[in-house]
């Protein structure tokens, strides 16, 4: 495969030195994991240059000030742009929330995700299911553009590629969201029925960049090394990634990105000595935004992916995934030999995959698409959901 000549993205104001975006994860994409993806580009690769998304927040939550959802919302002292996405439904909680969030400097770029699989938000309406409703999904999307106005925070949207293989709605959503002002759109190629089963259908990421011409269209899905990122934009045209589920366990991913979609040398990856001091860097970043306690609970979920491949024995895996403070971590993480070079075996797909399944809708949902009535409850669960 040839070298890429370097690669940047605009999106609105924003000019990004590479075309990488972290893909907003519920539990996952917090101010400690995005810290630790910046600080180790920066130590990696020389630079901070692509986008780096705050977790998912309700957009009804953080109008109304919940708590837990401000707390969602914390951003970095040097964390620039400031990334925030929302999961909104309802085109006046839309304004309301992208209003908040302009007259309260809370970010410099607001997304929409319209790409959650989950049951729970199907069935009221929500996440994949909204862009059905061809009419309303317009009507949400104008609404964070119009809040946004004389302002230099540009609003991009997300989708999948429809509901099931009988409904897709991704060219009618990348039609529809460029000409309300979106000033990108990411497409997650699967469908909601897929959920994250199966192979994403970059074909359809092609189809979207052809039908939506005067804002960048990036690929999600199926990127696991830099190679899938470099081999998914020369395939399909996209003029920028996401990266979601590929991170997990190595958020020194994004170096590897930047450097292969720049033409530069890709970094060396980490020896487990070097996974250690990244592991026990993601622990203090954690306890220093959830509290000690909460934050070594947090750090758990993502042990089996840093010791992927790895030898380290279920012994050491089994404490590692019940620790509870820095100082047992550290009794943990002197005990792995340093000098294990990263395995082959840790390469790959990671992260939830499960089974395709039919998608949960509201009784009668598929019967009008141009019905703009916003659907009952379908923002009432608790953000990143």
């Amino acid at each position: 495969m040839s070298t890429p000549t370097a690669q940047h993205l605009r999106i609105g104001s924003l000019e990004l030195r590479s075309p990488v975006v972290l893909a907003p994860m519920a539990g996952i994409t917090n101010v400690a994991f995005r810290t630790l993806c910046r600080e180790l580009e920066l130590e990696r690769s020389g630079s901070t240059s692509g986008l780096y998304v705050c977790e998912m927040v309700t957009a009804r939550a953080l109008v109304e000030r919940q708590p837990a959802t401000l707390h969602m919302t914390t951003f970095g002292p040097t964390e620039t742009p400031r990334s925030l996405q929302l999961y909104t439904v309802d085109p006046d909680t839309t304004y309301a929330a992208a209003k908040m969030i302009v007259d309260e400097n809370m970010a410099d770029h607001i997304d929409m995700n319209f790409g959650c699989p989950v049951p729970k938000v199907t069935s009221k309406g929500g996440g994949a299911a909204l862009p059905y409703k061809r009419t309303l999904f317009g009507r949400i999307v104008a609404a964070a553009v119009k809040a946004t106005e004389g302002t230099d925070i540009p609003v991009t949207v997300k989708f999948r590629v429809g509901i099931d293989d009988e409904h897709h709605t991704h060219l009618d959503a990348g039609r529809i969201a460029a000409g309300e002002g979106a000033a990108a759109v990411a497409l997650h190629a699967r469908t909601a029925a897929q959920r994250y089963s199966g192979t994403a259908d970059w074909g359809e990421i092609a189809r979207l960049k052809d039908h939506v011409t005067d804002v960048p269209v990036l690929g999600n899905g199926d990127i696991f090394a830099a190679e899938d990122a470099v081999r998914m934009m020369a395939e399909t045209g996209c003029d920028g990634v996401v990266v979601g589920r590929g991170c997990l366990g190595r958020p020194w991913l994004f170096a590897e990105l930047s450097a292969a979609l720049n033409g530069t040398p890709e970094p060396t990856p980490p020896t487990l000595g070097e996974v250690a001091t990244i592991i026990r860097r993601h622990a203090e970043l954690l306890a220093a935004h959830h509290g000690e306690d909460k934050g070594l609970r947090e750090l758990r979920k993502h042990v089996a992916w840093y010791l992927r491949g790895f030898p380290a024995g279920s012994d050491m895996r089994v404490a590692m995934a019940m620790v509870s403070t820095l100082e047992e971590l550290d009794g943990l993480l002197v005990q792995l030999p340093p000098d294990v070079p990263f395995p082959k075996d840790a390469e790959g797909p990671r992260g939830r995959q499960g089974s395709p399944g039919k998608v949960s809708l509201p009784e009668g949902w598929l019967d009008d698409p141009e019905d703009c009535l916003v659907p009952a409850g379908a923002d009432l669960m608790h953000s990143g959901g």
